[in-house]
């Protein structure tokens, strides 16, 4: 076989041994051997480069940011931070029509800037706000869906994993993709707000709940926050963006200074509220270890991936194949937007950026594209993915997360169906305006 025909035939048998159900990390690094050994006709030579990729990758810095932004999630989602960011939403939109579903997707923004995780965020707030929502009145459909269509702003707001690992793959600055997310991130955010007022008017019976939830204190709703109980809540959450973004943006700290500042104020503000126990501790870091142990094996098998498609020369072919289709930018980014909403369906974003991205980089840098600004529209059409079916996995979060029998999948799919349209909406934005996520840099 030719290096090109290795390379094209690898990367069909890794996606369907994903979808049959192997470890995403394991298809990468064992078709990548194996593609390897084939083309050179050496094992030796698989075994070397291999080992390559596991010293290369792993002695850098800038994968220092996985456990310790990991160690700052986490811990901010043991202390309750989300129960209180979502306290404080609860209050702002509660007089506003659909205002319980607002203040899901505004806590959710907060929450983000601090765990830079979709499925912690989904995890979190189908635990705190779908019940409460269930109990006011919103339809099923619509209380699973807010969350779904949120919880993805944990992937956009930084400090987000995903671009972390876009940064890693595409060789470019951590701290540029953090400031590069920031607006979008917000912008998304508005752009649900706004959905929802849209949805309260024309599909009130989608959406449910009380017409407007009035501002008098009745037996369905808790006491209204003084404005010190707000501010004793929000300091804690406030001082972890401070110290992470602002540090970042200013350039007090390097992305993984800040990792390492933000996990040690996340514990600092536990043990001051006593709401980290021993027991809590070690809970957070065998979960830390968890995440970042599997983060770490996908980059590095994704590594031995790349290697591999660069021995079988299938990125220039596939970039010269691009080049002479002369789709130009917006030709190619049609394709690749669709290519990644459907890969989402089935796939995890991670797997995502580490499978497709090297493909495309190429031909993107050659039309002249900033990759910065395309890392930012991969995570969006990558995340758009899974809140569609078959498999969208942040609705089979919530699913396994809420455990409630009268709850379906189709509820979930159904509810999560117009944050997906938002999200197409805003992406389609960011493509034609660049700016919008340029303009801070």
């Amino acid at each position: 076989m030719v290096g090109v025909e290795v390379g094209i035939a690898s990367v069909l048998i890794i996606l369907v041994l994903i979808y049959a159900g192997v470890h995403v990390a394991v298809a990468l690094g064992l078709v990548s051997f194996i593609g390897v050994w084939i083309y050179r006709d050496s094992i030796e030579i698989a075994i070397s480069l291999l080992t390559l990729a596991t010293h290369d990758t792993i002695q850098q810095a800038v994968f220092a940011n996985v456990p310790l932004f990991a160690l700052m999630g986490i811990v901010a989602s043991e202390i309750g931070l989300g129960a209180d960011v979502y306290k404080v939403a609860d209050q702002m939109f509660r007089r506003i029509r659909g205002g319980l579903g607002m203040a899901t997707v505004a806590a959710n923004a907060v929450f983000a800037s601090i765990t830079g995780s979709s499925i912690a965020s989904a995890s979190v707030f189908t635990r705190i706000a779908v019940p409460e929502m269930l109990r006011l009145g919103y339809t099923p459909p619509f209380s699973v869906g807010v969350v779904a269509g949120s919880s993805v702003l944990g992937m956009l707001i930084p400090p987000s994993a995903m671009l972390i690992i876009y940064a890693i793959v595409a060789e470019t600055s951590v701290g540029d993709m953090f400031i590069a997310g920031f607006i979008p991130g917000v912008l998304l955010a508005i752009a649900f707000i706004i959905g929802i007022v849209i949805m309260s008017y024309v599909a009130p019976r989608f959406i449910g709940g009380s017409a407007t939830r009035i501002a008098d204190q009745t037996e369905h709703e808790e006491p209204l926050l003084g404005i010190v109980e707000i501010v004793k809540l929000m300091i804690p959450v406030a001082i972890l963006v401070i110290v992470v973004l602002g540090g970042i943006y200013t350039g007090w700290f390097s992305p993984e200074e800040a990792g390492a500042a933000g996990s040690g104020a996340a514990l600092l503000i536990g043990v001051i509220k006593r709401r980290l126990t021993w027991k809590g501790f070690w809970r957070v870091l065998v979960e830390t270890g968890h995440i970042a142990a599997a983060i770490l094996f996908l980059i590095i098998s994704a590594s031995m991936y790349s290697r591999m498609l660069g021995v079988a020369g299938l990125p220039t072919m596939f970039s010269e194949w691009l080049t002479d289709m002369n789709l130009g930018l917006t030709g190619l980014m049609v394709i690749y937007i669709v290519l990644m909403v459907l890969l989402g369906t089935i796939i995890e974003t991670a797997s995502i950026i580490l499978i497709v991205v090297p493909l495309f980089l190429t031909t993107v840098e050659a039309l002249g594209a900033d990759i910065v600004w395309f890392g930012i529209v991969t995570v969006i059409g990558a995340e758009i993915g899974l809140l569609t079916p078959p498999l969208g996995i942040s609705c089979f979060t919530i699913k396994s997360t809420l455990r409630d029998p009268n709850i379906t999948l189709a509820h979930i799919f159904t509810g999560a169906f117009p944050f997906a349209c938002i999200m197409l909406l805003v992406l389609i934005a960011i493509v034609a305006f660049p700016w919008l996520s340029l303009a801070l840099l």
